[in-house]
């Protein structure tokens, strides 16, 4: 079902048009790695300093509420571009094996933002005054961690090794849920 909503969309004049131009899938891609940087450019802010390695002089609470927008900015025009990148070309990033873990990348660090915000750090107030807790500790690691993860999945999409019609071995063929006639 899934397979023949990407080949729909595949087939798309939006779809046809973005992957066909001339200088509007560089654009979009260009934009998507930008925003990259501020997007995890910020957590990355913030996760050196739970982790104490960064501006230890910066109260946890301020570093968070001025890192905030920014991030948030980040997020919408990466979940945008990335969509439009998803789109040019719908039936190959469907495929690709480096796309399916990076989508399990974002899923473990979105789980760990949730973790974050609506466990962690709900005391974040007593931390400038004092250590910051082992637990967002963890989680800083966890997430910086999975966004270098997410990045190089990202850039790996690129490469044509585990195309469909590059696999000969039928359990890959599987794993990306290639037909089994592209081998």
């Amino acid at each position: 079902m899934l397979e023949a909503l990407v080949a729909k969309l595949a087939d798309t004049p939006w779809s046809i048009e973005l992957h066909e131009s001339l200088y509007m899938y560089a654009i979009t891609e260009s934009t998507h790695v930008i925003f990259i940087m501020l997007f995890v450019g910020t957590i990355a802010m913030v996760d050196l300093r739970l982790l104490d390695l960064a501006f230890r002089q910066i109260p946890v609470s301020q570093m968070l509420s001025k890192m905030l927008p920014w991030t948030v900015t980040g997020f919408v025009v990466l979940v945008i571009s990335g969509a439009m990148l998803f789109m040019a070309i719908p039936i190959r990033t469907y495929h690709s094996l480096w796309f399916r873990l990076k989508c399990i990348m974002i899923l473990i660090a979105a789980i760990n933002i949730a973790i974050f915000t609506f466990k962690v750090e709900r005391d974040k107030a007593s931390w400038d005054l004092g250590p910051v807790p082992r637990k967002s500790k963890i989680c800083a690691a966890i997430s910086l961690s999975a966004w270098v993860c997410v990045i190089v999945l990202g850039r790996l999409i690129a490469y044509n090794w585990f195309d469909c019609d590059n696999i000969n071995s039928p359990a890959m063929l599987q794993l990306t849920g290639c037909p089994a006639d592209a081998g």
